[in-house]
């Protein structure tokens, strides 16, 4: 739809071309795919969601666009429950992504999926199927015998990577006789099994950087699509007049 005069143009850095100020998107890219970035006295760390909750949510507010000031946090989070990191992973407790999804600002913290075999032969196996958001598998294995070797976490007896292309698959096999919730809560407290996401929603609106809440993003988008679609139609109509 660049073609259809859907969005203004500006000139580029160095005035050879002229680019779009911004795309018409047909997805809410900023939610869906997430963003991060630094600049200047400023950051953004956007977490991704899940495209099916976003486009409810959306539909919901387009349903009631006439009076949407009576649109709730708790309406929209009926459809946008939290962020759908890629990766898996629980995230713990709900307050902080209310927090987030109503300022903009919110510490996510995201724990590995792990569920406990055994004992077998007196031996119980720790076994990692997700992973936190943006958690490297190699570096945290490595992490991990690190902290084996140095003593800081006892118990533990092999540590292999058992992923394949059907899943991710982390064996944490410990000792005879070792109790593995307390190898668990180490694990959690001195690696990457357990992170926090610092949601910070900052995104450009009329050229001025804002913190967005979830409401405020979607009806952003919203208006935006509004416009472009407007755009078009008295595009194709100005042509077909001509």
């Amino acid at each position: 739809d660049l073609d259809k005069n859907t969005v203004d143009f500006c000139e580029n850095f160095d005035a050879s071309l002229r680019e779009p100020i911004v795309l018409p998107g047909r997805l809410p890219n900023l939610l869906v795919n997430g963003a991060s970035g630094i600049a200047v006295g400023m950051a953004t760390n956007i977490p991704p969601h899940n495209l099916n909750e976003v486009a409810d949510a959306i539909i919901y507010l387009v349903d009631h666009y006439d009076r949407t000031d009576d649109v709730t946090l708790d309406d929209l989070m009926q459809f946008v429950r939290g962020p759908d990191f890629p990766t898996g992973g629980i995230i713990l407790g709900r307050e902080e992504i209310r927090r987030a999804y109503a300022t903009g600002k919110g510490l996510i913290l995201v724990r590995a999926r792990v569920h406990i075999e055994g004992p077998r032969g007196g031996r119980s196996t720790i076994i990692v199927t997700e992973l936190p958001y943006q958690v490297n598998k190699a570096n945290l294995v490595e992490r991990i015998a690190t902290l084996v070797r140095n003593g800081r976490i006892e118990g533990i007896g092999d540590l292999r990577d058992e992923s394949d292309r059907t899943g991710m698959r982390v064996v944490i096999e410990l000792k005879r006789g070792v109790d593995p919730r307390p190898v668990l809560a180490a694990l959690f407290k001195r690696t990457q099994m357990q992170t926090t996401f610092g949601a910070n929603v900052l995104a450009l609106v009329d050229g001025e950087p804002r913190h967005l809440s979830l409401k405020r993003a979607l009806l952003h988008y919203i208006n935006h699509r509004r416009e472009v679609l407007v755009r078009r139609t008295r595009y194709l109509l100005e042509k077909a007049q001509a």
